[in-house]
């Protein structure tokens, strides 16, 4: 009975090797673009940093693999988040939220074992006066 009961390590396992075994590649852009939807989700990130790319500008589509590197094995991986954050959030915080975040959600829909996710803060967003809440007190850059 014992050999019945997995756990989700060993599930993920299983479906690294299934991958495998039937040729099945998952590509660093996929990757990419799924770590990048989970850190936009993370309250206090205003964007991702990064170059804007020529697809982008020629489809007019947000690219969601912008500031997103993946570095992909048969079995695993590594990303690197670039992000912009607002002024005024707690940094480590946000941080450890899109580690959690893109962890989950890259080996639920992967099943590739996530082994690190690092996070770089590349810049800071301070609100525009037209953006400003009324009750809070924020430095204009103009």
């Amino acid at each position: 009975m014992e050999n019945e009961v997995n756990t989700n390590e060993n599930i993920s396992e299983d479906i690294a090797v299934v991958s495998d075994a039937t040729g099945i590649k998952i590509s660093e852009d996929v990757v990419s673009v799924i770590a990048g939807v989970a850190a936009s989700e993370v309250k206090g990130v205003c964007g991702m940093s990064g170059g804007l790319g020529i697809t982008e500008v020629l489809s007019g589509k947000k690219n969601m693999s912008k500031g997103i590197k993946a570095e992909v094995t048969e079995k695993d991986t590594k990303i690197d988040v670039n992000i912009i954050v607002e002024y005024g959030v707690r940094i480590p915080d946000i941080a450890y939220e899109i580690q959690n975040r893109v962890k989950k959600a890259v080996e639920s829909m992967t099943g590739l074992k996530v082994l690190e996710v690092n996070i770089h803060v590349q810049g800071v967003q301070v609100l525009s006066k037209e953006k400003a809440p009324e009750d809070k007190d924020v430095d204009i850059v103009d």
